[in-house]
């Protein structure tokens, strides 16, 4: 039996490790292939890499819907996996502007269900067995971390078309991992209806959102427009990859010693503190420091996420009500990944094409900033809670 648990673990760990691992290898250099292989715009390059997030506010909810009808969230995986890296490959074999947006739109449907399905899995597998979800989400940011300064290194010695074969290598890899993967996973379904009439009704819930909106907006576009940020601060193609690597690796340590942080620190002062040094890095950037000084910052993104990240989550999880918190947790995650990841990844590729990248960076300051501003007040509107709640005892 411990060898089966044993198995099952290590499945779980190289799944997730294999399939960050792809996306890692792909997405951030991706930008920068538009640009320098196919010749595209900052504008329209930013159109591009913002379909995504888009199309993943609609997509997850369907896929949950496949999964809990076919009660094979192995197989959907497997499907998922193996016409992501095929559409993702395509990518590479075409040049034109509107085939591209087809293709990506196809391209994020098929990827938007990868974390979905397998955190419905891992999730399972964690409550029964009564281990810790970030102990496996873990390899996740490592295996992105890697793949980024590889495909880095690759790209600068034999061109950015590597990235592609990087990704469906590494994909096809992980479906040999989803075998040994568990057959149950939690139900993906949630009354929209029910839970959005009931949360719109909570003004705190409202203010929450608007700050992941702007505060997780330009965290997740960061990872479009880093590259070109690199390059322009004197960095090489093999710097960007040293560059995500410290970035995304700092938050691994950062994610497993989250809870015991926001236990000891509080959760609002954790966000407040996150969001802080987010808004600060990006308008930091914008006075345009040197390659050295850039990557000697990038490690302050395990304070920004790593700690942003599971304190949001602890937010979502212990204010609201528990018949809604799936929805909660569905509004939290398509806001701050979807909305927030498109408007700050499109509105960024129009500013980077009519001025510059450091002009780009300077409107995420801006927009992290008042995230924070929205943080402060959420964390008045719950001390004033608390103090109601204490006086009617």
């Amino acid at each position: 039996m411990t060898k089966t648990f044993d198995q099952t673990s290590i499945s779980l760990k190289g799944f997730y490790l294999l399939s960050f691992f792809g996306l890692g290898s792909l997405f951030p250099l991706l930008g920068v292939y538009f640009k320098e292989e196919v010749g595209l715009s900052g504008t329209e390059i930013g159109t591009l890499m913002s379909i995504g997030p888009v199309v993943m506010i609609f997509a997850q909810p369907l896929w949950g819907i496949v999964t809990d009808y076919t009660r094979r969230p192995r197989s959907v995986l497997v499907f998922s996996l193996v016409l992501t890296a095929a559409f993702g490959y395509s990518i590479y074999l075409l040049e034109s502007y509107i085939w591209l947006i087809a293709l990506l739109i196809v391209f994020s449907f098929m990827q938007s269900a990868l974390v979905p399905v397998s955190d419905s899995i891992l999730l399972n597998y964690v409550q029964k067995e009564n281990k810790q979800y970030g102990n496996y989400r873990l390899f996740g940011a490592i295996g992105f971390a890697i793949a980024v300064y590889m495909a880095g290194r690759l790209a600068e010695a034999f061109g950015t078309r590597v990235i592609f074969y990087m990704f469906i290598a590494v994909l096809i890899l992980c479906v040999l991992f989803v075998f040994k993967m568990p057959k149950e996973n939690q139900s993906l379904k949630t009354d929209l209806k029910k839970g959005i009439d009931q949360l719109i009704k909570m003004p705190s819930f409202l203010v929450f959102l608007s700050a992941t909106f702007l505060v997780f907006g330009p965290i997740f576009a960061n990872n479009f427009y880093f590259g070109f940020y690199i390059q322009e601060a004197g960095g090489t193609l093999a710097g960007v990859g040293l560059a995500f690597l410290l970035a995304a690796g700092s938050e691994a340590p950062f994610m497993k010693f989250a809870g015991f942080t926001i236990k000891k620190w509080g959760m609002m002062h954790i966000m407040i503190f996150a969001a802080a040094i987010s808004a600060a890095r990006w308008t930091f950037y914008f006075f345009e420091p040197s390659f050295p000084v850039v990557l000697l910052t990038t490690v302050v993104q395990g304070f920004s996420v790593g700690l942003f990240i599971p304190a949001a989550m602890d937010y979502v999880r212990t204010n609201t009500p528990i018949e809604v918190r799936v929805t909660a947790v569905s509004l939290y995650t398509a806001v701050g990944n979807g909305l927030g990841s498109w408007f700050c990844t499109f509105v960024g590729g129009v500013i980077f094409d009519k001025f510059n990248i450091f002009y780009t960076y300077l409107f995420f300051g801006a927009l992290s900033f008042i995230g924070l501003f929205m943080v402060f007040i959420l964390s008045r509107m719950e001390l004033q809670s608390s103090i109601l709640i204490q006086r009617s005892i």
